[in-house]
C-alpha cells in the first residue's frame, strides 16, 4: 500500500491514518442514503450450488470457512480489468487504518466471525462505503478463487483490490500482472448479524455498524420511540448507519433489506447502560 497500485494514500479516519479513506469514527458520517449497497440484487450465474449443494473442492478454508467460491450466490456486475495486491489489509492495521472500522479497530469477536480473508476495494466504486463487511468472490486469471470480506477501501487502480496476507497466499501463483475479476457475493454462514454501536451513540444521536451480514445491504431502517414507522438510516463514509435525531430511549427494531430482497428484523430492549459502545447480537442472519 502507499503507491498507485495499492489502497493506501494516507487517507484519514478519525485520528488514525488510513490507506482506505473513511469518515471519523465518532461522527455521523452522513455520506449518502442508507443501504446503497449495489444496483442489482439478483443472484449471478454462479449462484446455484449444484446438484450436490457442496462448496466444491476449494470451498473449505479451515476455521475461517471462506476460501472457496463454488456454489456461492453473486450479485450485480463483475468488476474486471483490475489486479489483486498484497496491501497488506489486516485487523492489526500494521500499515493503515481500515476504513470500515472504528478508531479502536475491529473488535476481536467481529474478527473471529468475519475471518482473516480480507479485501479493500477501489474507492471509485459508487457508494463504496455501503459495502463495508460485504463479501466478494475473486477469480484470478490463473483460475484461483477466494471469498473475501471487505473491511476497507481507498486509492488504487480501477477495479483493483488489496488483500490480506492470508488471501494473497490463496490467490497468488507467482504471476504478474496479478489479473483478476471480482463480484459481490454471499458471505459464508459464520453466525448471527451483529449491531456495533459507536461509543458516542445515545437516544439523542444513534449510529452503528452492521457486521457479519451474509448479503450486501440495500436498506437499513428502524422503528423506535422517535419513529413510529420505519425510518431509513443514513450511510456514512466509514460504513456507519446513523439516525442524527436518535432512536429515543426505549425498545427498537432494526430492519435490514438485502440486495436480493431478503429481509431480517431484530428487536432489542434499550440496554440499561445505553447503546454507546454496545454490540448487540441479532437472532439470525440472511439465508
Amino acid at each position: 500500500m502507499g503507491r498507485a497500485s495499492r489502497l493506501g494514500t494516507a487517507l484519514a479516519l478519525g485520528l488514525v491514518t488510513s490507506s482506505c479513506g473513511g469518515a471519523s469514527a465518532g461522527s455521523s458520517g452522513a455520506a449518502g442514503a442508507s443501504g446503497a449497497a449495489g444496483t442489482s440484487g439478483s443472484a449471478g450465474t454462479s449462484g446455484s450450488a449444484g446438484t450436490s449443494g457442496s462448496a466444491g473442492t476449494s470451498g473449505t478454508a479451515g476455521t475461517n470457512g471462506i476460501a472457496g467460491t463454488s456454489g456461492t450466490a453473486t450479485y450485480g456486475q463483475p468488476y474486471t480489468g483490475g489486479q489483486y495486491n498484497l496491501g497488506p489489509v489486516d485487523y492489526a492495521e500494521t500499515q493503515f487504518h481500515n476504513a470500515c472500522a472504528p478508531g479502536t479497530k475491529y473488535a476481536p469477536a467481529i474478527q473471529q466471525e468475519e475471518g482473516t480473508l480480507l479485501a479493500g476495494l477501489w474507492g471509485g466504486i459508487p457508494n463504496v462505503a455501503g459495502y463495508c463487511d460485504a463479501c466478494i468472490s475473486v477469480t484470478t486469471a490463473m483460475g484461483r478463487t477466494a471469498l473475501l470480506r471487505v473491511v476497507t477501501y481507498g486509492d488504487t487502480t480501477t477495479n483493483s483490490i488489496d488483500v490480506s496476507p492470508e488471501a494473497y497466499a490463496i490467490l497468488n501463483n507467482n504471476e504478474y500482472p496479478r489479473s483478476m475479476t471480482w463480484q459481490f457475493a454471499e458471505c459464508p454462514a459464520t453466525g448471527k448479524i451483529n449491531y456495533e454501536f459507536q461509543t458516542a451513540s445515545s437516544e439523542y444521536w444513534t449510529s452503528l455498524w452492521v457486521r457479519n451480514a451474509r448479503v450486501p445491504l440495500a436498506n437499513v431502517e428502524v422503528t423506535s420511540p422517535n419513529h413510529a414507522a420505519f425510518f431509513a438510516l443514513t450511510r456514512g463514509t466509514d460504513g456507519t448507519l446513523t439516525d442524527a435525531g436518535g432512536f429515543g430511549k426505549g425498545s427498537f427494531t432494526i430492519r435490514l433489506t438485502g440486495v436480493d430482497g431478503q429481509v431480517v428484523s431484530d428487536t432489542f430492549a434499550w440496554p440499561a447502560a445505553g447503546v454507546g459502545g454496545q454490540t448487540l447480537d441479532g437472532q439470525g442472519n440472511f439465508q
